[in-house]
């Protein structure tokens, strides 16, 4: 058990074009090397690209992706007796949208298309639509929760 405190949870600021957290938490996972600039121009782009391909408001299309693409249940290893069991729990929310932000941004990366906004707002419509990559990473976790449930007994 650690003996550390917990670590402080940080609020983020709201994002300057579309005033929203989710963004800025979008921003914040899409950037690399700590430029947030680029990581800003890439995901505001995707949005324009998504706008045009669905007729669509880009941030309810989001917002949407990212719930298709949240988590409500995984699972955990628990050694009990010696043994490891892969014990499902429920997710907490804070990381299901962690969760769900970092899947996205993941798959997207993993595209075969020329250029990260494209990639990006591919994902995001693919996410909206229930395919893609980051979905089936949601429908995977949930099919390995199913499978353990009888571990479920296990829960601390």
């Amino acid at each position: 058990m650690s003996r550390k405190k917990q670590a402080p949870v940080r609020n983020v600021l709201a994002d300057p074009v579309f005033n929203s957290k989710l963004i800025t938490k979008a921003i914040n996972c899409t950037m690399l090397e700590g430029k947030k600039t680029t990581a800003q121009n890439i995901l505001y782009s995707a949005f324009k690209l998504v706008e045009e391909k669905l007729q669509k408001d880009a941030l309810e299309v989001f917002r949407q992706a990212v719930k298709n693409v949240t988590p409500l249940t995984e699972v955990r290893s628990r050694r009990i007796g010696g043994t490891n069991y892969q014990v499902p729990m429920e997710v907490r929310q804070k990381r299901q949208q962690t969760l769900a932000l970092r899947w996205l941004i993941l798959f997207a990366r993993k595209r075969n298309e020329k250029t990260m906004i494209v990639k990006l707002a591919n994902e995001i419509i693919d996410a909206y639509n229930k395919t893609g990559g980051a979905f089936k990473k949601k429908e995977d976790t949930h099919k390995m929760a199913e499978a353990n449930r009888a571990f479920a007994h296990f829960k601390w």
